[in-house]
């Protein structure tokens, strides 16, 4: 909107307005007044444009944003902490209980005992929020003595961490907000209501899945995976904890509502490359994994917003052709076949086998 008041714009307007039998010349007096009031509104109108764009939803950004999008009721998800599983031996191999609130670390990370599962199974939390707790695994170190304690693992993720929501997430929620509104229970409602729990990255909604007053909601954990069994039995548990549609949990009551977790097809492909000159099998084979695990994570966040999930050969071919030494890709295989496949409405491709031929 101001882009055209730019300091010389200002600056000649200024000088036009002085008379003629005046010297307006560059080192003159009249222009070197002129000039700094000219620098300081060219700044001061960039300044007004910048606030004008933070006052509207689709170009604020940061604060401004979160402050725009709370007048609607639709506050920025901020960071959660992961939830992991530890076990924990004695020297003789034998489960080792530790106590609640014991601290363990792995490399920079650190995990305190919040629950017990089972004889040397616990619940451990990471003191940092964010997906950083989502991400080692193997051995922890006990950050004070623990009597008895010879081996001490981190395995499998229960609850994976979130970062703080992003600005361009927040933005897509204000629109669905505003243009789908969430009320009784309907499609919208389900949506926000499972998607805002902590360790939920989407959500399909089958209404009357089982007939009339029957709400079944798949989901998948935030890291775009397939949610453990205590997620999905602690969103059960938030939405409605007894499947009876007594009202005891979020869900309208009436609505017996069922939480699944989404399941995962493994892909494997395969493919034969044509290499640069140069260039050996080994020094392509981890990028080509890398860029079809990239292209099966891309397809896993699109999940909720599509019917049907379809893994495409021309897309992983394409994938492939952007890995530096490999000038061609051909006969590229999913699963044995040469076609593309087409997933079920609740299935997510999880990354398999990669076989690359030369």
């Amino acid at each position: 909107m101001y882009e055209h008041q730019t300091y010389e714009a200002i600056l000649q307007r200024m000088l036009d307005r002085v008379p003629d039998n005046v010297d307006k010349r560059e080192g003159s007096v009249i222009y070197n007044a002129c000039a700094p009031a000219a620098w300081e509104l060219a700044g001061m109108y960039a300044e007004l444009d910048i606030n004008r764009n933070l006052s509207f939803a689709d170009t604020a950004s940061g604060e401004y944003l979160t402050r725009r999008c709370a007048e609607f009721g639709v506050n920025r998800t901020p960071a959660t902490k992961a939830r992991r599983r530890g076990t924990f031996r004695d020297s003789a191999g034998n489960p080792c209980d530790v106590p609640i609130g014991s601290r363990f670390s792995i490399g920079d990370i650190d995990y305190v005992a919040i629950g017990k599962i089972a004889a040397g199974v616990y619940e451990l939390e990471c003191e940092q929020a964010g997906t950083i707790g989502n991400q080692l695994f193997g051995p922890l170190l006990p950050i004070d003595y623990i009597s008895g304690l010879a081996r001490a693992e981190l395995t499998d993720i229960i609850v994976p961490g979130e970062d703080e929501e992003s600005d361009e997430s927040l933005r897509q929620r204000y629109y669905a907000s505003v243009n789908e509104p969430a009320f009784g229970g309907n499609i919208a409602d389900y949506i926000r209501k499972v998607n805002a729990l902590n360790g939920v990255g989407g959500t399909k909604v089958f209404p009357a899945w089982q007939g009339g007053g029957t709400v079944k909601c798949t989901i998948v954990a935030s890291d775009w995976g397939v949610p453990s069994p205590s997620l999905v039995e602690e969103v059960q548990r938030v939405i409605d904890p007894d499947v009876g549609g007594t009202g005891f949990g979020t869900a309208p009551i009436g609505h017996k509502v069922t939480i699944a977790g989404a399941a995962s097809v493994t892909i494997d492909v395969a493919a034969t490359v044509t290499l640069d000159s140069g260039v050996m099998p080994g020094q392509v084979q981890e990028p080509i994994e890398e860029v079809v695990e990239a292209y099966l994570l891309g397809l896993r966040k699109e999940w909720a917003e599509q019917e049907r999930l379809i893994v495409r050969v021309a897309l992983i071919e394409a994938a492939i052709l952007t890995v530096p030494g490999v000038i061609d890709v051909a006969g590229t295989t999913i699963n044995g076949a040469a076609g593309n496949v087409t997933l079920g409405e609740e299935e997510i491709p999880a990354m398999g086998a990669v076989t690359v031929h030369v």
